[in-house]
């Protein structure tokens, strides 16, 4: 099974979330801390938690003015600070790695940013034109036989469709049901094999709908994908 850092499919963040963290001054010396808002208290608002006193640990805060908290969570609080600013933090994942997106100072303004960066780089950017050297030849001829560029035969099923562009020169696949889930990989495989797919063509597929693409087109003008293998002409 390939890595998602090897994927030269994999593009932009995955697993976008918003969190809401509370910024807390403490002892004078101290620089600033961050912690998340205590689960009993998260139906607070904002306006509720800037400027106000707290008690935290180093797993969470909880606003101590104007709230009750109970002494089991108090007890676990040996902290006392006051809430600065509240910030809702942008956390992703980058070929597989945690990476962090950034801060933003509502809710709206996070949303926004999610829905901008998905926009982008998540499931909307599903279509990919990549060369044809990067199948050999006996895989592309077998590509454009199943594509229907040179025959009609029937489609082989398996979670993956062909058709034909450009008046054959653009050869297309249509990837179902992605992302391919890892357990069923190494079945749906030999299934491909099976069906008569090139392997080096069931390589790239599988590349493909782990990092979600639908629509993946081979064309002889298109450029080479970085990272994929290329054959020589």
């Amino acid at each position: 099974m390939t890595h998602p850092a090897d994927n030269p499919f994999v593009r932009g963040y995955d697993r976008l979330r918003i969190r809401r963290m509370l910024q807390i001054t403490y002892e004078d010396d101290c620089p600033p801390c961050y912690r998340p808002l205590h689960p009993t208290q998260a139906d607070l608002p904002d306006t509720e938690l800037a400027c106000f006193p707290c008690v935290f640990n180093d797993d969470f805060v909880l606003i101590s003015e104007r709230q009750v908290i109970a002494d089991k969570l108090d007890d676990q609080c040996p902290h006392r600070g006051i809430v600065r600013q509240v910030l809702y933090t942008l956390t992703g994942e980058e070929n597989g790695q945690p990476v962090f997106v950034g801060d933003v100072y509502s809710a709206e303004q996070a949303r926004t940013v999610v829905q901008r960066l998905t926009f982008e780089t998540g499931h909307y950017s599903r279509c990919w034109e990549i060369s044809t050297g990067h199948l050999p030849a006996t895989a592309l001829q077998r590509l454009r036989v199943l594509s229907g560029a040179d025959e009609s035969v029937p489609q082989t099923g398996a979670l993956v469709e062909f058709f034909c562009l450009d008046a054959g020169e653009g050869l297309g696949c249509k990837l179902l049901l992605t992302p391919w889930a890892d357990q069923n990989l190494t079945a749906l495989r030999q299934e491909q094999l099976d069906k008569g797919l090139p392997a080096e063509l069931v390589d790239i597929l599988h590349l493909a709908a782990q990092a979600d693409v639908r629509f993946l087109v081979f064309d002889p003008h298109a450029c080479v994908l970085a990272g994929l293998q290329v054959f020589p002409g």
